[in-house]
């Protein structure tokens, strides 16, 4: 896994884990608007559910 703190977003530019890292960010309190897919392209991102840049 590769994570990333960018403009205060946590970016994840790779996840090789089993259920998926954004999970475990989200329980831990952090909302899906702080969460970036970064292994997306910038025109998939909008249809995920979590911030797009």
């Amino acid at each position: 896994m590769h994570l990333e703190i960018i403009d205060g977003k946590i970016w994840v530019q790779r996840d090789d884990t089993e259920d998926g890292v954004t999970y475990d960010l989200e329980e831990a309190g952090i909302l899906k608007d702080k969460i970036v897919l970064g292994f997306h392209p910038p025109n998939v991102r909008q249809h995920t559910g979590y911030a797009v840049a």
